[in-house]
């Protein structure tokens, strides 16, 4: 996959690593990337961007309902 730049004037008053987390947050979350993808993005470890996850309400793990019931056995 060939990496691609993109240029953007940001508003007054949203930093640049704000902007690049708010990105990688909603492409993780539109199953775009993955999280090893959107955590190099914003500039976070694996462990701090899924606390931002968190922050966000944004699943870590995402099961279907036929897979968490196989999951749980049921």
């Amino acid at each position: 996959m060939l990496n691609q730049r993109l240029n953007v004037e940001l508003p007054t008053g949203l930093a640049v690593d704000e902007a690049k987390t708010l990105l990688a947050v909603k492409l993780y979350e539109e199953e775009r990337i993955s999280l090893g993808q959107a955590a190099k993005m914003s500039g976070f470890s694996k462990r701090a961007f899924m606390e931002i996850l968190g922050q966000h309400r944004i699943p870590i793990f995402r099961y279907s309902p036929e897979d968490l019931r196989n999951e749980l056995g049921m």
